[in-house]
């Protein structure tokens, strides 16, 4: 698996919380141990799909062209258009293009955080980081409010989360994968897909023997609330193992060929399959990531010749699968870097590339009561920023929770007993659902 480091050189916090789990994605037996969740009433989505762009996409490339800006600024692509009159989108993102009348392109989205780690923080939280505390990811809050069935994760992120769960607690952190599917092979995660050959028959035995151990250690110590806990975690993790359902949700290569190739063979776009088949089965939050998006030099071809034919493949067969399904409208799907790109080019290479631009950048939304087909917002001649009032990373995040039937304006006590408010400056944009 390819890993994509951004220009800073900065990383994810991976802070440990309890003992050798690490803040954003545990280990199957870690993840069951500290899962617990509350229960909230049912909103327009049942279940979310959030795609992360590390990097930070270019805008003007993408989903906001400006054909008639001077040529310091337009780049080398060209709008074509959707299936929605009047909307267009970049040359090279022709699938997206017809299955505009799925989706919602907000232009015109603004913040001021320049830096990768701190706009990743932002745009998977809804709240600018703060030093003195840690929000928690939307995977971490929809894990808490709506848990899944016992023998299924909450959530999971392929491969791997940007954002803890802050101040929520480890308990609510996803599973990660850690790797990516490949098209019509069987997707193999550590804890569901069992190793070395061992059947289900010989967990059994050693859940069996272990279960011995367990009550003739818990006959020692019968006041430890901890060993209770782990004891009851332990047999979680033993239902998920043992679980069909589990590891057949993980397993890609049951998908016809025909329902699968319309992802395309990336991994990026067999990772949105399993986000799919994953949801289908009962997970609540899947998180997927397609990096490389850091194009200070060459941006053109990067973009044309890898990223862009790797979105639009895997995000229009997101999609249109999730329609074919018959889970659209309780799916609500969210797509975002952390900023868009430069306007202006500049002279690195020899095309030129883009630099970090918090000030104008776009987001996608999709699914459950969100009604496709619209463009909210809109940047200036040169999306150098909103013509207008700008939306906010917190005004997205409120819309959301909102399209999953959760209160934006929800509190939370964090773990010194202060009063949180989920998205503290976000109200919910109502053109999205109206």
């Amino acid at each position: 698996m390819k890993l994509h480091k951004t220009c800073d050189g900065l990383r994810r916090r991976d802070l440990l919380k309890v003992g050798t789990l690490a803040a954003g994605g545990l280990t199957l037996s870690g993840y069951n141990r500290l899962a617990a969740a509350g229960q909230v009433a049912p909103g327009h989505a049942q279940r979310a799909i959030f795609i992360e762009l590390p990097g930070g996409p270019s805008h003007i490339d993408t989903f906001d062209l400006k054909p008639d800006a001077p040529d310091t600024h337009r780049g080398t692509f060209n709008p074509i258009s959707t299936n929605v009159p009047g909307i267009q989108i970049s040359e090279h993102l022709p699938k997206l293009a017809s299955c505009m009348d799925k989706f919602v392109i907000l232009r015109g989205v603004s913040h001021t955080l320049a830096a990768h780690r701190l706009g990743q923080e932002y745009v998977n939280t809804g709240s600018k980081p703060i030093p003195a505390l840690e929000y928690p990811s939307y995977a971490a809050v929809v894990s808490k409010e709506r848990p899944s069935d016992r023998d299924i994760p909450n959530a999971v992120a392929v491969p791997k989360a940007s954002q803890g769960p802050g101040f929520l607690g480890i308990r609510y952190s996803p599973l990660e994968t850690n790797a990516q599917p490949n098209f019509g092979q069987t997707f193999n995660v550590r804890g569901i897909s069992l190793p070395g050959g061992i059947g289900i028959d010989e967990v059994k035995r050693r859940q069996s023997l272990l279960n011995k151990l367990d009550r003739r250690f818990t006959s020692l110590e019968k006041n430890d609330q901890l060993l209770d806990g782990l004891d009851q975690f332990g047999q979680q993790a033993y239902s998920m193992i043992t679980s069909s359902r589990a590891r057949e949700a993980f397993d890609i290569s049951k998908e016809p060929e025909s329902f699968a190739r319309q992802f395309g063979e990336e991994s990026f776009g067999q990772s949105c399959l399993l986000a799919l088949r994953l949801v289908e089965s009962g997970v609540r939050f899947v998180t997927v990531q397609l990096g490389g998006w850091d194009t200070h030099t060459d941006n053109f071809s990067k973009l044309k010749d890898n990223n862009l034919p790797k979105l639009d493949a895997g995000l229009s067969g997101l999609l249109t699968g999730l329609q074919q399904r018959g889970l659209l409208e309780s799916t609500a799907v969210y797509v975002t870097g952390e900023f868009g790109r430069t306007p202006k080019i500049n002279s690195r290479s020899s095309e030129g590339g883009r630099d970090h631009y918090p000030r104008c950048m776009f987001m996608l939304m999709a699914g459950g009561g969100v009604r496709g087909g619209q463009v909210i917002g809109e940047s200036d001649d040169t999306a150098s920023g909103p013509r207008h009032e700008g939306i906010s990373p917190d005004d997205v995040a409120a819309s959301f929770y909102h399209n999953l039937g959760i209160d934006p304006t929800l509190e939370y006590d964090s773990n010194t007993g202060r009063p949180i408010t989920l998205v503290r400056d976000g109200n919910v944009i109502n053109q999205l659902f109206a």
